[in-house]
Formats: structure tokens, sequence, C-alpha cells
């Protein structure tokens, strides 16, 4: 498959998908518009940390919502995430093995993860583990595309994906869903959820388990499992007070390869919290919560224990004047990684704290909006940093609206980059050094964006460029100090710029649903003039889904260019095309099945050097509820 000429045919379909959706309009009933407004046009908070429909955000927004996420049951987050807007995905392998998502050219480590407002990573790593959470879990996504440092702190460079557990409404309503495919793959989910004076509730639990494919090519079958629980409840009193608590915990197993011997490593992902919310004036809202998240790895072939959690408290408050609003508060939270040993010993520092203040206001001078905000950290590790931010929207008509933002943002330094302990080996005659470096100082960067959004009741259209430019990039450098002696220890050597283009398009028209990305990325290591490695530079993903009637039938196809595997750009990593076809059907009331085909062109393709990803995958499930 010539992926270029692809590339071109597709963005053509999509960059036509705009003028078709305008002719394709029809008369709808008004309940239609509504529900389709709310699908197009939907109410966000990661963007602001404030409900703002996508269009006054002022920032470049993707929503998943549920029903987008019930059709397309990826097995993956990352398979929901490749090819959305800015965002581009690496794995080594499929089923749980280990996973990288870039937002606008940004590494794993510079962009956030938070479930329900709860930032989740590895306090070593730095990035989130996307391969160990179950998407069943989750009814909503939101991906914004941008630096918000002055709103989340340290490492939300590239952006921030929040994924949102469902709260619980109306009548109890239970669900199931059984099924299995390829690779001898087995699914099963459950759950129940509702609410009752007050009272919101939501359980659920849900059990993988995979015989896994051959990842590298003469090395066997790596499997994965991995069962979830989750518990969401929350509590609303007459005088508008709110508690609730939160807790989800993700367990299993992966296997792989370690140079040739079979291997595997034992996982938890786990987030919980606990939060209270009071409406002290009429125009005063304050809310208080204390949440804690767990990423832990063991590993016996490496006799490697890998154990972070992140405290967090924060408290913030909203208040209301006229059509402005103000977001202020303070954030305290501890990173501690007790217990953890790389198999070549200890860390230095097992703990460290960070105080944060910050503001923002959002202020409405119709057709002018400003959006300013600014935040202070204070680390025990690594000092002191000041972000801030500044979006104006000029409302250029009842459906455009053009935007301008400037942001500045930082990743801090992780506990391998400052304290990894000294590791020593030697092979054929050369002796190689691994070693933290304790005087690194966080990554700073700085992003403009200018940006255009056209609002309709049953499509929109999203454009945006940006340059994010990257001071001080913490890279593993490759020394040789003495002759048979490699060394690699971080250092602040490297700048980066990234440009970037991004063209967002929906549309919800009588049966049809429709909804399109292109992606356009620069992403430039500016010391050695090479692409960054792992990111594609071109991208097209296209969702396509119809009812009829009983009947459900969609796909989505994503295309992307080739990408380099090092640093040297010497190794090129083939671009592909990749076809998930689906089908669901409701033969009985409240009963239904599902079947999915992804993959179905059965393409082999590589985003890191040597790990295949699945071919074709076929996948049947057979539910009860409205799943």
């Amino acid at each position: 498959m010539n992926t270029t000429h692809a590339f071109r045919g597709l963005a053509a379909f999509a960059l036509a998908a705009l003028p078709l959706a305008v002719q394709a309009q029809s008369p709808s009933s008004a309940s239609d518009d509504e529900v389709a407004t709310e699908t197009l046009n939907p109410l966000t908070v990661t963007a602001t940390r404030a409900p703002r429909t996508a269009d006054e955000t002022l920032a470049s927004v993707t929503v998943i919502d549920e029903a987008a996420l019930r059709r397309q049951d990826p097995t993956d987050i990352t398979d929901l995430l490749r090819g959305q807007p800015g965002v581009d995905v690496s794995t080594n392998g499929g089923f749980g093995k280990t996973s990288s998502v870039y937002i606008r050219g940004t590494g794993n480590d510079q962009s956030l993860l938070m479930i329900d407002g709860i930032r989740l990573r590895s306090a070593t790593l730095g990035g989130a583990s996307w391969q160990f959470l179950d998407p069943r879990m989750f009814d909503r996504a939101e991906i914004v595309r941008g630096p918000r440092g002055s709103l989340y702190g340290a490492d939300a460079v590239g952006g921030v994906v929040q994924l949102f557990t469902p709260q619980g409404e109306g009548a109890p309503t239970p669900r199931i869903s059984l099924g299995g495919g390829s690779f001898d793959t087995r699914r099963a989910s459950a759950s129940l959820s509702g609410s009752e004076g007050g009272t919101r509730y939501h359980v659920a639990a849900s059990r993988l388990d995979t015989d896994g494919y051959e990842i590298i090519e003469g090395e066997g079958d790596k499997g994965y499992d991995n069962t979830t629980g989750l518990v969401r409840l929350s509590h609303g009193f007459n005088n508008g007070a709110e508690v609730g608590v939160l807790a989800l915990r993700a367990r299993g197993n992966t296997e792989f390869d370690a140079n040739g011997t079979p291997a595997d490593t034992d996982y938890v992902q786990q987030v919980a919290g606990l939060y209270g919310e009071l409406l002290v004036t009429e125009v005063w809202k304050s809310r208080l919560t204390l949440s804690e998240a767990r990423d832990k790895t063991e590993t016996a072939a490496y006799d490697s224990l890998f154990d972070t959690t992140t405290q967090t408290l924060r408290w913030e408050n909203s208040a209301w004047f006229g059509p402005h609003e103000l977001v202020a508060g303070a954030e305290y939270q501890e990173d501690d990684i007790a217990g953890s040993d790389t198999g070549s010993g200890t860390y230095a520092e097992e703990s460290r704290d960070n105080l944060a203040v910050f503001a923002q206001a959002l202020m409405d001078f119709a057709p002018v909006s400003v959006q300013a905000g600014l935040r202070h950290d204070d680390n025990e590790a690594y000092g002191e940093e000041l972000t801030g931010s500044l979006a104006l929207g000029y409302d250029l008509s009842e459906y455009h609206t053009l935007r301008a933002s400037y942001g500045t943002a930082f990743r801090a330094p992780t506990f391998n980059d400052l304290y990894y302990p000294y590791q020593s080996s030697t092979f054929f005659g050369t002796t190689y050094i691994t070693e933290g470096n304790e005087n690194i100082t966080p990554e700073t960067s700085a992003t403009f964006e200018l940006g255009v959004r056209g609002q309709y009741q049953q499509y929109f259209w999203d454009l945006a460029l940006y340059q994010t430019d990257v001071e001080d990039m913490i890279d593993w450098a490759k020394d040789e100090p003495s002759p048979n002696v490699v060394r690699y220890q971080p250092t602040n050597i490297e700048e980066a710029r990234i440009r970037g283009a991004e063209l967002a398009v929906g549309a919800q028209i009588n049966d049809w649903t429709l909804a399109a990305a292109l992606t356009y990325l620069d992403p430039e290591d500016r010391k050695e003039e090479k692409r960054l490695p792992g990111r594609a530079t071109q991208s097209l993903r296209l969702d396509l889904d119809r009812e009829l009637g009983d009947w459900s039938l969609g796909g989505s196809w994503v295309v992307q260019n080739h990408r380099y595997g090092d640093k040297e750009n010497e190794e090129r990593l083939g671009g592909f095309g990749l076809a998930n076809l689906r089908a669901g059907w409701e033969f009985s009331p409240g009963w239904s099945t599902r079947l999915t085909l992804e993959n179905a062109l059965d393409k082999e393709y590589e985003t890191v050097r040597n790990y295949l990803n699945a071919g074709r995958a076929a996948y049947l499930s057979v539910n009860f509820g409205a799943l």
C-alpha cells in the first residue's frame, strides 16, 4: 500500500466531509438537534477546570463520549487514542505491552493522564502505563492539546488526557458483557449503577485474559491478563454540598521477551479519592480533594520492583462575578518510591513533596473572551517553577470563533533522572554505565497557538496551528569517557521545536455519525537537526457509523506515514493504514451482540523497532443492559 497516496486521498475525503455535511442536512426533530448539539459541542472540564462547551474552552479539545466508546469497544485505551487530532501512539506490541502516547509531538512523560481528576503515572519513569487500563471502566475521555502547566503543574507540556468513570443515574441498571475472540482472548464485565435520594453509585468489575501473539518473531506468544474493580459513590445535600469517593484498581500479569528469555511482569494500577464540595455562598463554591495514585511493576527476570505512589491534597475554589469566573486554590503533592529497587540498587532519595498555588480567570466580554492563568510550584527536589497562560477568543459570528493563546509549561525530572542507582555491566569487553544526575533542572516550554472553530447544530470543524519550543530538554545522553567505556546519564543539553497543524471535523446527521482528524507534525531536535523519534508526521483518522434500526454498522480507518525508531533517524519504520470494522445487533429488548474486526486488512506494522502489532483479529460479545 502506498501510504502517501492513501494519506492524500483520505485527507481530501476529510476536507470534503464539511461541505457534504452542509448539503446533507435535512429537517429533523428538536430532540434530534439537541442530541447532536450535546455530542458535537459537549461540556468539558479538563481544559479550564470549569464546565465549558468545547467552543468556549479557547483550546483544542476532543471529547470521546460513551456512545463512541461502546461502539468501538477497544481492548486497549491506546486503540481509542491513536490518530485522534494531534495524538500518536507507539507500542511494544499489543495486550499489555509498553505503550507511549505522544500529544503534539511531546513525549509520553510530557503529557498527563488523569482519572476523574486524579493524576496517574510512574514517579520513576515519569509517564503513564496506558497499557494496563481497561476501556470498559470508563464512559468518557477528554483530550486537551496544548500546555496546561498553569492548571496542572509539572509535565502538562503537550496536553492532558482525562478518563471519566460513570457516576450513576436513575433506576438501578445492571450491565453484563461476555465475549472473546482471536488469540484465545476472553473478556467479561459487569456493573450496577443508579441513583436514589441524592445518592449516586456505580460499581463495576472486568476481566480480560489472552494468550497473546508472537510480538518478536520466533519468540512465541506473549500473554496478558487484567482484573479491574471500580467503586464510585457520591451524595448531594439540599444545601448544594456534595461528598464522594472513588476507588479503581487494576492488577494482572504481562509476558514479554527479555533478551531471548521468556519473562513476565506483575503490575498494579490504582487510584483512590475522597472529596467534599460546599456551596459557601450563591457565588462561591469550594472543593477539597484527597487522593492517592499507585503504579507498581515487579519483574523477577530483572530482580526489579518499582512501586510509586502520589498522594495529593487539593483545595479549589470557584467564584462567579456576573458572566466571569475565578478559579483559585492550592495543592500539596508527595511522591514516594519507598521499596523500589532497580535490580542494581535502591534510590538515594525515596520521596519528595511539591506545594503549589494557582489562579485562573475566565472572563466574557462578548464577543471577546479572555482566559488567564498563573501557577507557582515549589518542589523539594528541583526548586521553584512559575507557569502561566493567556488565551483570547473572538466570536466572528454566531457560528465561528477565532482564538489565540500562549502558554508555558515544564517537565519535572523523574526519580530515574535524578537518582537512578549506579549500574555497571560489561559485554564483549565494553563496560556500560547508567546513573542518574542530581544536577539536572526541569525542561521548560512555551507554546503559541492560533485556531478557529465552526460550530453548527449538526456538525463542527476546528483548525489549529501551533509551535512549541522546549528548552533544557532532559536527555539520557551517551558519552564515552574512555576507551571501552560507555556512559548513559541525563543532561540538560537538548532543544526541540515542534510545529503542527490539526483539523478536526465531526457531524451527526440523521442516523450517520462522522468524525475525522487530520494531523501534520514537524517535531525537530534542534541540536541534531533530526526528527524526534517515535512520531509520525502525517496522520488521518476517520470514524464513520450508521444506525439501521436494531442494527448498527461502522468502521475506523487510521493512516500514518513513517517514523524513526532512533535519534539518528537511521531506523525507519514504515507507514501503515489500519481498518477496523464493527457491527452491533439488538436482538431482544435489553440484549445485544457486538462484533469487531480489528486490523481487517491484516496489515503488518511496527511503531517500535522489532515489535510487531497484532494482525487481523475478531471479537464477539453478548451484552445485557445498555452497553
